[in-house]
């Protein structure tokens, strides 16, 4: 154990003893570089960061801040301006009152037509008169959905070319889409017609005859009157009752 003892005490030999640190903590106040050292505005350290002007005291209370902003007149008014807007039906563009009134012009073929709200291009009324026509063949049993509408999509294509050719105004295809459309009404009748009897007869082919001359007169009416051509009635009536006639032979048979 003496050894050991021994070892240790040669181990650790050196020249730095414990009075030595009383001598180096012992600062004088001449010999400390930061003591009373005072610092004025003027003369700053590198790095310090004195703000500018005079400070202000908050005032305000902890938890509730001192608002600062207000809003513009302009914001108000953005606020308020979803009351001043139109109604969602008017921005999808449909319009009862138009829809109604182009009823009536189809329902009426001596009716003269006016033009202006024909130029409207308004597919919502073609689109519940189609389907209308494709539900009254389904009370018979004939699901005919699709040739409906791709006949119609033909029937409104071949009529836009021939129109335009015709013409010296020009119409758009949603114009013809919409005329077409509206005049499927009265077919819409003649396949209410077949629910209650059979139309694969005498009387069946007069009303079907009816219908295909009251459909083609309404649309070649609108066209002549939307268009200004005049004394082409019968021009722009020849197609259309062959678009008309095979929605009557879908109709009869």
């Amino acid at each position: 154990m003496a050894e050991f003892n021994n070892f240790n005490t040669d181990f650790f030999q050196s020249s730095y003893s414990i009075d030595d640190q009383g001598q180096a903590c012992d600062y004088s106040a001449a010999g400390d570089p930061y003591q009373n050292k005072q610092y004025d505005s003027n003369t700053q350290p590198a790095g310090y960061f004195h703000p500018a002007g005079p400070q202000q005291a908050y005032t305000g209370q902890i938890y509730q801040p001192t608002p600062t902003f207000t809003p513009s007149s302009s914001q108000s008014v953005y606020s308020n301006s979803f009351e001043d807007e139109a109604p969602l039906l008017e921005e999808l563009g449909i319009n009862f009152d138009h829809i109604w009134q182009k009823t009536l012009t189809v329902l009426h073929p001596l009716k003269v037509a006016d033009g202006s709200i024909m130029n409207e291009t308004d597919l919502a009324g073609p689109m519940v008169f189609c389907l209308a026509f494709g539900a009254t063949l389904l009370l018979v049993g004939k699901i005919q959905f699709g040739y409906v509408y791709g006949i119609s999509a033909i029937g409104c294509l071949g009529m836009y070319c021939l129109l335009n050719l015709m013409s010296m105004t020009g119409v758009s295809f949603g114009c013809v889409a919409s005329v077409l459309g509206y005049c499927l009404l009265p077919m819409i009748i003649l396949s209410s017609f077949a629910v209650i009897f059979s139309l694969q007869g005498m009387l069946g082919i007069i009303i079907a005859a009816v219908v295909i001359g009251w459909c083609s007169l309404s649309a070649s009416k609108i066209f002549i009157s939307a268009l200004a051509m005049e004394g082409q009635q019968l021009l722009v009536a020849y197609p259309c009752a062959l678009l008309y006639g095979v929605f009557a032979l879908i109709s009869v048979f």
